[in-house]
């Protein structure tokens, strides 16, 4: 859930304190040390933030399908002074053509359980199309696995996520890798992280 900070632009989100050097960890580890990084559903963007600013190297281009979201990521750069993030694209994951012709690697971080499967469906195609040869994409956030849920809160949070909305919910990893790999994207790493929550790290196939 997003708030309001101080009646401005910028946008807070409560999980994003609780997870982002976790994954900055994963991500220092695993992006290339230069090029241009795609997030997918920034939201409030503290993440782009946070990260561009641990990866100078990088060219970190925002996107989401919400103005309100665009807004923040805004608002939080303009705050930062960083230079190495780019203004937000207006971008809907499940669209068969994305405004970007071809990016480094791709993150997308806690959005697959809170949209419908064609969100997911979109991603992997979209990414299998933009993404360099030997590209990664990176995704975080709950996850089934063998058909179960690895936590009693994890159960608890699907349950109110189907709630809310029947076409949302926590997805099975192993669906989740066969759908990328229709679009070339093979599973590289699965990083098991804090609350219960995963990084999966996929890889294009070479050109």
């Amino acid at each position: 859930m997003l708030d309001w900070e101080n009646d401005q632009d910028a946008l807070t989100a409560p999980a994003v304190a609780r997870n982002r050097d976790a994954i900055l960890d994963v991500l220092r580890r695993v992006l290339p040390a230069r090029g241009t990084v795609l997030e997918i559903a920034s939201g409030s963007g503290e993440h782009a933030t946070h990260v561009a600013a641990a990866l100078p190297g990088l060219t970190w281009l925002p996107s989401d399908p919400e103005a309100e979201a665009r807004r923040s990521v805004v608002a939080h750069t303009r705050r930062t002074g960083l230079t190495n993030v780019l203004p937000p694209l207006a971008l809907d994951a499940r669209k068969t053509s994305w405004p970007v012709d071809r990016v480094d690697a791709i993150v997308c971080i806690d959005m697959i359980h809170i949209a419908p499967w064609s969100a997911t469906e979109g991603l992997m195609a979209g990414a299998g199309r933009i993404l360099a040869g030997g590209g990664l994409l990176f995704l975080y956030g709950p996850f089934r696995e063998t058909g179960r849920h690895t936590s009693d809160s994890n159960a608890a949070f699907d349950a109110s996520l189907r709630a809310r909305d029947p076409d949302w919910g926590v997805r099975d990893r192993e669906t989740v890798t066969a759908e990328a790999a229709r679009h070339g994207l093979i599973v590289a790493e699965r990083v098991a992280m804090p609350a219960n929550n995963l990084s999966l790290i996929f890889r294009r196939a070479e050109n």
